[in-house]
């Protein structure tokens, strides 16, 4: 069997999606409070597991599983172009499920259990008969979850040997998570017209472009200001303003969004979503020196 070109397996790996998980791994470390320099291989297993590792497999996996709704969205992606032949996608997500484990037996139980999580989420997300993404909102959640809360999470237990992060990490992280639905939504605008002929019930096609649009929005803007508020409780003021002038700029930048959101979904994903990752690692950082017994 003719076997595909290392192009055409980087490209079925995305590395451009791996920023988010290793971005929100590394937060996670730095909220843990603890010397990167003392476990900075630790940390650096971590972030390759997020990135290269869990989430190229949940790339490949998907384009397996998409290979018809790819035909139409982007037919020139490396399975539905044939430059991926035979069965050599699926093989590969196999294959890379089981080195991502194999690395994260290095991470500890903690590190272990959390990439299986992730593993597992990410082939609900796409194989049948779960496929998660036939739903927006499940399918969205699925992958917000493992991005951005899962890896927080996992970089500050690692960091501190296993041991479970501080109640003010967790709560960070699931609210960061929680508005990554909306950044998962802005990539659905692009398959509109090849999700709505598969029977893919993206937000776009379930709430109509405008409404998703709007959803979109008022899930990444939310958690956002919550963070803010909670920043100010934690008497970390700096933070707060910091991260709420992150929100507003958003905020003007989401006006401009909603106008056109079918043609402006990649301008907001290149420009306005930075702003909301900023955020994250300044109040990773404002948790450092927090003690338990500050409010």
């Amino acid at each position: 069997m003719t076997r595909p070109q290392l192009s055409a397996v980087t490209e079925l790996f995305k590395p451009v999606t791996w920023f988010p998980p290793m971005w929100a791994f590394a937060c996670g470390v730095v909220a843990s409070g603890l010397s990167i320099a003392d476990r900075w291989q630790i940390a650096l297993v971590g972030i390759v597991l997020a990135g290269p590792l869990v989430c190229a497999t949940s790339q490949a996996v998907n384009d397996w599983f998409d290979r018809d709704v790819d035909a139409i969205n982007e037919p020139n992606r490396p399975i539905p172009s044939g430059r991926m032949p035979g069965r050599w996608g699926i093989n590969i997500a196999i294959a890379w499920t089981i080195v991502s484990l194999l690395v994260a037996l290095s991470l500890g139980t903690w590190g272990f259990l959390a990439a299986g999580l992730g593993l597992v989420l990410a082939w609900a997300y796409s194989a049948p008969p779960v496929r998660l993404k036939k739903n927006g909102w499940w399918g969205n959640s699925a992958c917000a979850l493992c991005y951005e809360g899962l890896a927080w999470i996992t970089g500050a237990a690692v960091m501190s040997a296993g041991q479970f992060p501080e109640w003010r990490s967790i709560l960070l992280a699931l609210l960061y998570s929680s508005g990554a639905h909306g950044i998962m939504t802005l990539n659905d605008f692009k398959a509109v017209e090849g999700d709505r002929r598969m029977g893919i019930g993206s937000l776009p096609v379930r709430l109509g472009v405008q409404g998703a649009a709007q959803a979109a929005c008022a899930i990444m803007v939310a958690p956002q200001f919550v963070v803010v508020m909670c920043l100010a409780a934690w008497n970390r003021p700096l933070h707060a303003l910091s991260v709420g002038a992150l929100l507003i700029l958003q905020l003007l930048m989401m006006d401009s969004f909603l106008q056109q959101p079918t043609e402006r979904a990649r301008w907001y994903s290149g420009f306005g979503v930075p702003l909301y990752v900023i955020g994250m690692l300044i109040s990773a950082f404002a948790l450092r020196g927090l003690g338990a017994g500050d409010v």
